[in-house]
């Protein structure tokens, strides 16, 4: 719809109901340091339509959905979301997360005000790891072809992505060199170090787990491990990152 100017001006209608980040996307949607998410424009010209609908979803305080995608076909959803802030100079607007009680009351404050923003800040950060935790296990289970290391075992329910240096310690990024795919016992028993990985992709089991007589589960899910090598991806940069393997083995070693 246009203005006596010739200006763009948007119906309701024309207000988006979501927002989408797409894997491999061109646009360089982030997380910036305030902690919040900034979406790019559609294009270089703040009054393409697509960025007039940002605007006035904006001004309105309406509540939006954000898919962001993982992998191809696969995406996580928050809800709601809000356009709290609009760059034109930056290409971008500022998203943030909010609790679904900010849907139902009446709004007419800024997102400046200090329990609001501070409420915000908590949720977005919080959806920030739900969304990094998820495409670190979309990213290793592929790399992997959705087979544990290990053993092989190719049920992804029973698949997880393991840091090899823990994401609580320096180091611990979310990156696929950092991860391998485990079955969740053989997953259990590297964070435990019963298990062990040199940085040769040889597997280690803990002496005294190799000394000890149980059941089929500990003679061939674990004590027939001992000097097997785990399978890795073909692609280098997927590879698990031996100086990440030799971190982590000196400490299953003085275990």
């Amino acid at each position: 719809m246009l203005g006596p100017q010739g200006i763009f001006k948007p119906r309701i209608l024309d207000i988006p109901i979501s927002i989408t980040t797409a894997p491999n996307s061109p646009y360089d949607d982030a997380f910036s340091d305030d902690g919040f998410l900034k979406y790019r424009y559609r294009g270089t010209n703040p009054d393409h339509p697509d960025n007039v609908r940002l605007r006035t979803a904006m001004t309105g305080i309406k509540p939006l959905v954000y898919f962001h995608g993982i992998v191809p076909g696969k995406y996580v959803a928050a809800w709601p979301v809000y356009i709290i802030k609009d760059d034109p100079d930056d290409l971008c607007v500022t998203v943030a997360v909010d609790d679904m009680n900010s849907v139902s009351k009446s709004i007419t404050s800024s997102y400046t005000e200090p329990v609001i923003e501070y409420r915000r800040h908590y949720i977005t950060a919080a959806v920030k790891v739900r969304l990094h935790q998820r495409l670190f296990r979309e990213r290793v289970l592929s790399a992997y072809k959705e087979r544990c290391a290990l053993c092989r075992l190719r049920h992804v329910e029973l698949l997880e992505a393991a840091h090899i240096i823990p994401d609580s310690e320096a180091g611990g990024e979310p990156r696929i060199d950092n991860g391998i795919a485990l079955c969740k016992i053989h997953h259990a028993a590297f964070d435990r170090n019963i298990l062990g990985i040199r940085p040769d992709y040889i597997v280690e089991i803990r002496k005294d787990i190799l000394q000890e007589a149980d059941g089929p589960m500990l003679k061939f899910g674990l004590q027939k491990m001992h000097g097997a090598r785990i399978n890795v991806p073909r692609r280098e940069n997927q590879k698990p990152s031996k100086e990440a393997l030799e971190y982590r083995y000196e400490k299953f070693f003085r275990t």
